[in-house]
């Protein structure tokens, strides 16, 4: 270690930066400690589990707090539910910790406050305790704020299991980034780059002829209707911070697996690719907060598609990929026929979307 060598943003982007700061730096401090999870730290999984209980805490920082779509406490709700949903669990009770800026009006911290309860009550989901700090002004751009939480496992999570079990075993209770096996379709809910785009245009005042809107919202009565009435899903992940190419590479990395994206199947809406050709940015590096890509066995991979194009979460749902043994790691089949690596991205291009 380099005893010079400071924090950038960087390292708070998702991507190879960020995931080696965890790794060499949190994990190392913290790994093996107790030995009480299922799903310890060292998985670095997007929730860790105890017993038949996930937990997780995520803090959130986004600037600026309002952008078209969506704010910071409709993001921080949605975040951590959709983390603890991935797994396989339902979210059962959430902490707030609020470190709130002088100067913040008491307005926005009550249209925040609103937007909170709102997602709560999407989700079925309630805060039940927390913290209120208070910073000089100057220091955070209004307010950061962290939201933890809890989840129990389901009945839909087991009657999951067991679809998956009528066609292959899987070693483990939950749907975790290693469960991927060869022949997995990769399912994606929805359009990719919205998020990202949103607060991108919101921190540079940008207008890209229509106003394109955060796609943040809880996804955990999805989830669980999909996982209890179809079944078949192995692995489920958010593609937040480094966007879809960041959670493909960490699935590929995880399940020793290649995974084969097809570009004419990933859904994005035509202002959001217009967008980035004008900024020169890769849609599939750039962060969501309402989508999830899902692993599915191949035999129930149609049902699942079809089963998520009937919900308003997964209307745009496709069959964007599958596993394979032919390479590691990711690539996409391009458009005009050849075949594209797809590296884990340094970093999300858009700072502080989360």
């Amino acid at each position: 270690m380099d005893k010079k060598e400071k924090i950038t943003m960087l390292h708070g982007a998702g991507g190879s930066v960020m995931h080696d700061l965890v790794k060499n730096y949190v994990v190392k401090a913290f790994g093996g400690i107790g030995n009480v999870a299922e799903v310890p730290l060292e998985a670095m999984d997007d929730a860790a589990v105890i017993g038949d209980i996930v937990f997780k805490s995520d803090s959130h920082a986004v600037k600026p707090i309002f952008f078209p779509g969506g704010d910071i406490g409709r993001l921080s709700i949605s975040g951590t539910v959709n983390d603890i949903s991935c797994l396989g669990a339902e979210p059962y009770a959430l902490a707030c910790g609020l470190i709130l800026e002088e100067g913040l009006l008491l307005s926005d911290l009550e249209r925040i406050l609103a937007s909170m309860r709102q997602a709560c009550i999407e989700a079925g989901v309630g805060i039940v305790t927390g913290d209120t700090k208070v910073v000089e002004k100057g220091s955070l751009g209004g307010c950061v704020m962290n939201v933890s939480g809890i989840g129990k496992r389901t009945a839909a999570l087991d009657s999951d299991l067991q679809v998956v079990k009528q066609y292959r075993e899987l070693k483990t209770r939950w749907a975790l980034d290693s469960n991927l096996a060869v022949g997995d379709k990769i399912i994606l809910s929805g359009t990719i780059g919205d998020h990202g785009l949103a607060v991108l245009s919101a921190q540079q005042g940008l207008k890209f002829g229509s106003e394109i809107k955060s796609d943040v919202k809880p996804l955990n009565r999805m989830i669980q209707s999909l996982l209890g009435k179809v079944g078949g899903v192995v692995a489920m992940k958010d593609p937040t911070r480094g966007g879809l190419a960041d959670a493909t590479n960490e699935w590929a990395e995880k399940s020793k697996i290649g995974i084969l994206l097809y570009e004419d199947k990933v859904p994005i809406h035509r202002d959001v690719q217009t967008a980035c050709e004008m900024l020169g940015l890769d849609p599939l590096e750039v962060g969501n907060e309402g989508k999830i890509i899902i692993g599915v066995v191949p035999q129930k991979a149609q049902e699942v598609v079809e089963f998520l194009q009937k919900t308003v979460e997964g209307k745009d749902a496709q069959i964007i990929g599958e596993t394979t043994t032919q390479f590691k790691g990711v690539a996409m089949q391009t458009l005009v026929g050849g075949k594209r690596i797809i590296a884990k991205p340094v970093g999300d291009p858009v700072p502080r979307i989360c």
